[in-house]
C-alpha cells in the first residue's frame, strides 16, 4: 500500500484540505491518507487553538466521504503530552507499516519552504517521500532554494514535478486551488457568514451545533 501522511491543527479542517488529499490521492496513486491533527504544535501558541477533540471530530466527519481518508489520534495530547513533531510521528507510523508499504508525507507549499526550521528536518527528509502541493503559477525552483544543497541528489532532473533527494524524493503536485484559509473561515463564522461550500456539510452543521468559533477571532491556516 502507498500511505501519506497528512498533517496540520485543521482547525477547522475545510474544503481545501479534502481538495489537496484527494489530487493528491488521484495522481500518486495514494491507498490510504492519514489525517493527523496535531495536538500541541511547536510553532503555534495553543492559546485560542480549539480543543482537540472537536479538531480530532471534524477531521472523522470530513474523512467519512472518501473511504482513502482515516482520521488518526496519533498527536492526541492524550496519547502524547506536550509538542508534537513531524519527526516523530513519521516515526511511529513507519514502525507500523507492514513489508512492501511505502510513505509519503503531504505538504503544502509555504511549510516546505518553512521546513529546515523543523526538528531534525534532515532526518525527516530522509525517512520519507514528500508529496508537495502547490499553487498555480508555482516556480518549482522555489523548492530548490528551500532545502540545503546537501540533501540534493545534484544530477540532472529528467521530470520538472520531481526532485531527487539524497535519499528519497519530493513530487510537485500541481495547480491545486485552495482557495479557503481556516483563518477566513473562522472569521466568516464569527460575523455569521455563510460558509456553505468552505467546508464539508457534516463539518459546517458540527461548528453551528458546537458553537464553534463565534468568540474570538486568531491566526493560523
Amino acid at each position: 500500500m502507498r500511505i501519506a501522511i497528512f498533517g496540520g491543527t485543521f482547525d477547522p479542517i475545510h474544503s481545501g484540505h479534502i481538495q489537496a488529499a484527494k489530487a493528491a490521492a488521484r495522481k500518486f496513486h495514494l491507498n490510504k491518507i492519514l489525517f493527523i491533527p496535531t495536538g500541541s504544535p511547536p510553532h503555534k501558541t495553543t492559546d485560542g487553538l480549539t480543543d482537540f477533540h472537536h479538531r480530532f471530530a471534524m477531521v472523522a466527519l470530513a474523512c467519512a466521504e472518501d473511504s482513502r481518508f482515516v482520521p488518526s489520534p496519533l498527536e492526541s495530547p492524550d496519547l502524547r503530552p506536550g509538542p508534537h513533531y513531524s519527526i516523530d510521528t513519521v516515526r511511529r507510523v513507519k514502525q507500523a507499516l507492514n513489508p512492501g508499504d511505502s510513505l509519503d508525507f503531504l505538504i503544502g507549499l509555504d511549510a516546505l519552504i518553512d521546513l529546515p526550521h523543523w526538528k531534525q528536518f534532515r532526518q525527516l527528509v530522509d525517512l520519507t517521500d514528500f508529496i508537495v502541493v502547490s499553487r498555480p503559477g508555482f516556480d518549482s525552483r522555489e523548492v530548490e532554494r528551500a532545502l540545503p544543497r546537501d540533501l540534493l541528489d545534484r544530477r540532472p532532473r529528467k521530470n520538472s514535478r520531481q526532485l531527487r533527494l539524497r535519499r528519497t524524493t519530493l513530487h510537485i503536485l500541481p495547480h491545486v486551488e485552495v482557495p479557503v484559509a481556516s483563518t477566513d473561515l473562522r472569521r466568516a463564522i464569527q460575523q455569521k457568514q455563510d460558509i456553505r461550500g468552505m467546508v464539508p456539510p457534516m463539518v459546517e452543521q458540527y461548528i453551528l451545533k458546537e458553537g464553534l468559533y463565534q468568540a474570538q477571532l486568531r491566526g493560523g491556516k
